[in-house]
């Protein structure tokens, strides 16, 4: 936890704000609603780790509900509308850049974020010169190998392999084996050469009820806590790496001519 002094000595030093973004949403019935949350907390604080103190960091509490419409009418899932988030998360930049830090990074969970945390982010530029930017955390790249032999991409899109064994690294307890199914793998494959698939180039506006019946899209029976692990470490590295772009890149012009760059 940081202390507005603390907060303070990150501004002065020219840090980075990090913004966990994740849902609350059903994930099938062994994964908690909080899921992508926890996973977008663990990684953002992994990667705060890895660069400190080599870069001032302050992490600010994760935004807790996401852009779920896919998951809407399952019980657990509570769905912010676009124009809610991206409001909420405007108001956050704007408290950021009130503290005097002029970088920020939001480290998302969730997959229905990527699009709206990308129109935040040049609304914040635009109006309040912030560097600022959007990491779709769980995309991460993973190393050679480590898809072999389990399902992975769109074939492992919601509570599947990975998620659940992310999950089991992080919050072992909160993860119901036992009630762990393989679901909606076929269903994507069947559409597989579509160009109206749910996860290609088309925005397509899928439901979860269109693939799955247990609210699974992939395979968790084959979930692994020391693959978790991995999964974890390696994705919190190229995180870190992240964040040490984001410290060193020039800030928008803008923010010369605002008047804020008077604080050097």
């Amino acid at each position: 936890m940081q202390t507005a002094v603390d907060i303070a000595a990150v501004a002065s030093r020219d840090g980075v704000a990090l913004v966990p973004v994740g849902a609350t949403e059903q994930h099938g019935p062994h994964l908690p609603v909080s899921t992508d949350t926890e996973i977008a907390v663990a990684l953002a604080t992994a990667a705060v780790e890895r660069v400190t103190p080599e870069v001032a960091t302050w992490v600010l509490p994760a935004v807790a509900f996401g852009f779920s419409p896919e998951h809407a009418g399952r019980p657990g899932t509570i769905s912010l509308s676009a124009e809610t988030l991206l409001a909420l998360v405007d108001d956050v930049g704007r408290g950021v850049a009130a503290s005097g830090i002029r970088r920020l990074v939001f480290v998302n969970g969730h997959g229905g974020n990527p699009e709206l945390l990308h129109v935040a982010c040049r609304r914040l530029r635009g109006h309040l010169s912030l560097a600022a930017f959007a990491v779709h955390a769980p995309g991460l790249p993973l190393p050679t190998g480590m898809l072999d032999d389990v399902t992975h991409g769109d074939r492992d899109a919601h509570a599947g392999h990975y998620e659940t064994s992310v999950m089991l690294t992080v919050h072992p307890a909160a993860v119901d084996l036992d009630t762990a199914r393989a679901d909606g793998v076929t269903a994507v494959e069947e559409r597989a050469n579509s160009p109206l698939r749910p996860f290609g180039a088309v925005s397509v506006p899928w439901h979860v009820d269109d693939l799955s019946s247990s609210g699974t899209i992939g395979d968790p029976t084959t979930a692994d806590a020391g693959w978790g692990a991995r999964a974890l470490a390696a994705q919190a590295n190229a995180l870190a790496e992240i964040i040490r772009a984001v410290a060193a890149d020039p800030l928008p012009p803008e923010w010369l001519h605002s008047g804020r760059g008077e604080r050097g």
